[in-house]
């Protein structure tokens, strides 16, 4: 009898670490697939900011893009992903209640030297999670990169792209995107989809950086009224928001916890980066609701192709702090009230005198404001963390996230940028932006068959 019940707790606990193993890979596999997924949202903004920019500027925009990609990585590497840990609490670096925070746990796990940072056989979670949020900060630094087309510098994009992505950024997401974090412990800031510390971010860092940066040559007339300036390809910005949807799949996903055994919380269901309960299921409903709503919310207003993809991006960042709680008609409505409103914060700057070339405020920063204050509108009393007796969402509570990130991103942004401008590298001289910047910066050529006549049959 004794043998037989050893025998039958071996076999028990065989059947646990076989189970316990598939989990982990499970969880390791559905990270790792984030990470060429969130690719495509730079493939998409690789597209959408050529196309959107002149002939002569195609090739430069795209090399800015790009290399801001390749500089996060390594930035992200060597103190990024330290300050998620470190600073949840606040700049004084202490632990929190989660006990995964402050700045001896950051040192033991992310610090170059941690032995999690590289290949380590007991570890199966840190270079996934890792990997998708370099994905995070490299979209960041491309919400920047649009708007700032045709005329900004490469060296003093670069350094925008990296305080942005490498710094700023990071530290909003450990305020407001991590179960020890102030604004989630103290005032109940929820922001599943990180319309806030991400889109808000980016977009209000985005905003302090054109006040320096000023319009492109001839976009204002002396009496202060605009000019459109096309980009050479609409087709191409079209399908460039499209590719960034499709990567928007794996950004939501980076953003769920999934059952393993790396982790303590929601052993049997999905999670949020808070360790409340979610469903990929419910994800997917939102999500595609809040794209048709922004879609037809912003053909409804303008009639624009542009803007009616620019909706499709907006209405999922309009739902994007609680898109694990709407109930989908709610989602579409969120969706299609904050993509009408989109194009309308565009005219405004535009009417004082500001030149964001592709809308990225109005897209990521004023509907990253929406998305994070629909929470509070409509989700109040919600729980905010994973356990019992915890703080609630509440419109002061979102309010409170919402002014924080608006801060935090504009401060740096605007401060950043004037030094740059008054060192000189902010801005190209007015001859290499007349000229176009392929001409002077790139020894490429992106339509080499337009510098040539064409030759007739006959000849």
């Amino acid at each position: 009898m004794e043998q037989d019940l050893a025998s039958l707790a071996a076999a028990v606990a065989e059947l646990k670490a076989g189970v316990a193993a598939t989990n982990g890979t499970f969880s390791e596999t559905f990270y790792f697939l984030t990470i060429p997924l969130m690719v495509l949202i730079h493939v998409g903004f690789l597209a959408y900011e050529m196309g959107a920019s002149r002939s002569k500027n195609a090739l430069a925009s795209g090399i800015k893009n790009i290399l801001a990609f390749a500089m996060i990585v390594p930035f992200f590497y060597f103190i990024g992903w330290w300050i998620y840990w470190a600073f949840p609490t606040g700049l004084s670096g202490s632990m929190g209640a989660m006990e995964i925070s402050g700045f001896d746990y950051a040192t033991a796990i992310a610090a170059p030297w941690s032995e999690y940072m590289g290949p380590n056989l007991d570890d199966r979670s840190s270079g996934v999670f890792f990997g998708a949020f370099v994905l995070f900060a490299a979209t960041t630094a491309s919400i920047l990169s649009g708007a700032l087309i045709e005329r900004i510098k490469l060296t003093g994009f670069v350094v925008l792209a990296i305080v942005l992505g490498a710094f700023v950024w990071i530290l909003a997401a450990a305020w407001g995107w991590h179960a020890d974090g102030w604004l989630v412990t103290k005032w109940g800031y929820h922001d599943f989809g990180a319309a806030g510390v991400v889109h808000m971010i980016a977009g209000f860092f985005t905003l302090g950086v054109l006040l320096n940066l000023g319009p492109r040559i001839g976009k204002f007339n002396a009496d202060g009224s605009a000019n459109h300036i096309a980009g050479h390809s609409m087709p191409m910005t079209l399908i460039g928001l499209m590719l960034i949807i499709a990567g928007f799949w794996g950004f939501l996903m980076g953003c769920v916890i999934v059952p393993g055994e790396a982790w303590s919380w929601s052993s049997s269901i999905e999670a949020s980066i808070y360790g409340t309960p979610m469903t990929i299921s419910g994800m997917t409903f939102n999500t595609l609701m809040g794209f048709a709503g922004g879609i037809i919310g912003a053909w409804m207003m303008t009639r624009d192709p542009f803007w009616m993809m620019s909706g499709a991006l907006g209405g999922i960042i309009s739902c994007a702090a609680g898109i694990d709680l709407w109930y989908p008609p709610m989602a579409f409505a969120i969706g299609f009230v904050g993509a009408c409103a989109m194009p309308f914060v565009a005219s405004f700057l535009e009417r004082r005198g500001i030149d964001d070339a592709v809308g990225a405020f109005a897209v990521h920063g004023f509907l990253g404001f929406w998305g994070v204050m629909a929470v509070g509108i409509a989700a109040q009393g919600y729980p905010a963390m994973f356990g019992a007796d915890v703080v609630e969402t509440s419109f002061m509570g979102q309010l409170v996230g919402a002014v924080v990130m608006a801060v935090l991103g504009f401060a740096p942004g605007y401060v950043v940028s004037f030094i740059l401008k008054v060192t000189g590298q902010l801005r190209v001289p007015a001859e290499a932006e007349v000229l176009g910047l392929d001409k002077v910066k790139v020894p490429a050529t992106a339509y080499p068959e337009s510098l040539h006549p064409s030759v007739s049959p006959a000849e």
